[in-house]
């Protein structure tokens, strides 16, 4: 784990530490919205091998869960890890790990992989790193959902931007958008 990795997982740890629920994953309106639009970007499909990657607490992770036979959910926080296993301990088709992106890719073929507000917490190197591992390790027909809030923050790249350079890096094929005030989902595939 680089230097930047670990810094960001003390300050995931220490932010999930403070408030088990930072975001309001359970009970906010554009929690509750985005995981909606998550589910409906899906289109219905049943997915074989899924990867969450920032799967945090666990909340969309559930949801996803109900859509695929198999889900790997990923994140650089323990703190966060240990909220989502207790509240997923009784959904034998999840599988969380600890882990940073790009650096700790887990093996394997996905035929989904959700990348959910997670790509602006990483540089424009770890970006692209992230665009081309996805490339290799997503299936024939695979989907990959960017989810990202549009808003303004005090990171170094917005929503929109990581759209951009994740699919830039890659021969991505995009194939819907959906743009909410606050969030943006885009599909994308192979090109």
């Amino acid at each position: 784990m680089t230097d930047r990795a670990r810094s960001r997982k003390d300050r995931f740890d220490a932010l999930f530490a403070a408030d088990p629920d930072p975001w309001d994953f359970e009970t906010s309106s554009y929690e509750r919205e985005k995981r909606a639009d998550t589910i409906a970007a899906i289109q219905g499909r049943r997915f074989r091998n899924a990867l969450e990657i920032g799967c945090a607490t666990g909340v969309l992770t559930r949801e996803l869960a109900n859509e695929c036979d198999r889900i790997i959910g990923i994140d650089v926080s323990d703190r966060a890890l240990s909220i989502a296993r207790n509240r997923l301990h009784n959904c034998p088709n999840i599988d969380l790990r600890q882990g940073e992106v790009p650096g700790e890719w887990p093996a394997g073929s996905f035929d989904l992989i959700v990348f959910s507000e997670i790509l602006y917490f990483l540089d424009m190197p770890e970006i692209r790193d992230a665009s081309k591992r996805a490339n290799q390790s997503l299936a024939p027909n695979g989907v990959i959902l960017l989810i990202n809030w549009i808003g303004a923050t005090d990171l170094p790249l917005d929503g929109h931007e990581v759209v951009h350079l994740f699919t830039a890096a890659g021969e991505w094929k995009r194939t819907g958008v959906m743009k909410a005030p606050r969030f943006r989902i885009d599909r994308i595939e192979r090109g």
